[in-house]
């Protein structure tokens, strides 16, 4: 066994990403403090090639050092809107036929290993803020919510991480099976 070099991984160039198929999948990010944890949503968008970033509220945009610190390049090749409000955005994307998606802990959320993804669907996958999780306002436009079962005292993992989590299992569930 060896490590692979760089050229041994067949990475695409960004204007490549750019022009190459997505999956029809969104992140939303729910007015997010951290500028490292946005970072790292551009770099695990890229990495799963989906279709979009969609930055609410307090979220800080690129160009930032400190999402470019995370990102490592992803903010040239994901594709991102602003929205001011997190309501604009989420009847944008019911406009546009996203089913949404809200992560977090609810009275109705299902396990994530439970959900079932239907891989012509789009979703748009809503992560809240650090502190106070998903905005009521957001959860009210949800058409479902997810949650990882957790067995800790914390029953709470950072965004970075659930984002990492929930997007592999859609993207297992729609593009691996």
């Amino acid at each position: 066994m060896k490590k692979l070099s760089l050229h041994e991984l067949g990475r695409i160039s960004v204007e490549e990403f750019k022009g190459a198929e997505k999956i029809p999948v969104c992140i939303l990010l729910d007015n997010i403090r951290s500028l490292h944890n946005v970072g790292s949503a551009f770099r695990t968008a890229d990495a799963f090639r989906i279709e979009k970033l969609i930055l609410t509220g307090i979220t800080g945009t690129p160009p930032h050092r400190e999402i470019q610190k995370t990102a490592l390049g992803a903010t040239e090749s994901v594709a991102w809107e602003y929205f001011e409000s997190t309501l604009a955005a989420l009847e944008k994307l019911k406009a546009e036929g996203y089913k949404i998606v809200i992560v977090e802990q609810t009275t109705d959320s299902i396990a994530l290993q439970t959900f079932e993804a239907t891989p012509q669907a789009k979703y748009c996958l809503v992560f809240g803020n650090e502190v106070n999780g998903v905005s009521e306002e957001a959860i009210a436009h949800g058409d479902l919510a997810l949650e990882i079962p957790q067995l800790g005292t914390k029953h709470s993992l950072n965004i970075s991480v659930c984002l990492g989590i929930v997007l592999w299992e859609v993207f297992r569930k729609t593009h691996l099976s």
